[in-house]
């Protein structure tokens, strides 16, 4: 006997507002269950502590959540100058103390030195797996958590606004894995003090935006069907970095069956030769027929191999 299939299969990519206190697993399933959606993903999480961008994929949109949590990322984010927490937000313990409150010369003098490419260490409060562990329960048991520095990317640090002695705002584009809790700490350091983030709203992952955002009370008020058919956003969304390539029916058969697909005619060199030069060069398609989403596929040569097949 079949098993009764828990929810609706629905396609695509929902941008939510996530609001404070929540976690990112409970907002996901918090939008499953509005929308009776059968299966969910999302990506790149957020802090509870943080609101703003969560998008949330749903059905076969999960198998491009990878490529959603690659993108360059905004964020608009409060510092507390004086105190450094256990966590690098408001959440943590106090652990150190200053005071000194840098000056709008001093900020603006030290920000360029976090611009490009950086080794950034993780909080000791993150999700990073340490022989096993995530490094959070390490730290909560009360342990020193040894993690090793990463690249990460800062492309824009801009200081927003300066509310009061204790604060300022800034806003950053930055690439994947980037730590905003990392980057407060690193920035109180650099200018002879100490700081923790306040508040932390993401407002960017990729091309979603909050121009297209809906908050969970919002998305509460609204019926199933027109939540989905308003809000929905193709799966090919995520994609948008990724060069297409249009298939004939019996090319987008064979892709569906996990099968190669050779392409060796004139038309077809055309096809590959109007490929070369966009993307990032890793030889990744999103391989489409009749304007729909085939499968993700690399291109190999003469050959276009499926990666993950999109059952639509």
């Amino acid at each position: 006997m079949a098993r009764k299939r828990k929810g609706e299969p629905i396609h695509g990519w929902i941008i939510l507002d996530k609001p404070e206190g929540m976690s990112s697993t409970q907002a996901l399933s918090k939008v499953r269950r509005l929308l009776n959606a059968e299966k969910g993903g999302h990506g790149g999480t957020l802090d509870p502590l943080a609101t703003g961008i969560l998008p949330i994929a749903l059905g076969e949109a999960t198998k491009t959540v990878s490529y959603a949590m690659d993108g360059a990322k905004t964020y608009r984010f409060s510092v507390r100058w004086g105190e450094r927490t256990s966590t690098d937000d408001r959440e943590g313990e106090v652990i150190d103390r200053s005071d000194l409150r840098p000056t709008t010369e001093a900020i603006h003098a030290a920000l360029p030195a976090f611009l490009g490419d950086l080794d950034q260490v993780p909080p000791q409060f993150s999700a990073i797996k340490v022989d096993g562990e995530r490094a959070y329960d390490i730290a909560r048991e009360g342990d020193v958590v040894d993690l090793a520095s990463r690249k990460v990317r800062i492309d824009r640090f801009d200081l927003v606004e300066q509310p009061d002695a204790d604060h300022a705002v800034f806003e950053v584009d930055c690439g994947k894995g980037t730590y905003v809790r990392s980057l407060a700490r690193d920035l109180a350091e650099a200018l002879g003090t100490v700081g923790h983030v306040a508040l932390l709203r993401r407002l960017r992952v990729g091309p979603f935006t909050l121009d297209g955002a809906i908050s969970l009370d919002e998305l509460a008020t609204l019926e199933q069907g027109a939540a989905v058919e308003r809000l929905l956003l193709p799966i090919e969304t995520a994609l948008d970095d990724i060069p297409a390539l249009a298939l004939t029916e019996a090319e987008a058969h064979r892709l569906r069956h996990g099968q190669t697909v050779a392409l060796l005619t004139r038309q077809d060199r055309e096809r590959l030769e109007a490929l070369r030069g966009t993307g990032d060069g890793d030889g990744t398609v999103i391989a489409l027929f009749g304007g729909k989403p085939v499968a993700l596929a690399r291109v190999e040569g003469a050959e276009v191999r499926p990666v993950r097949v999109l059952n639509l």
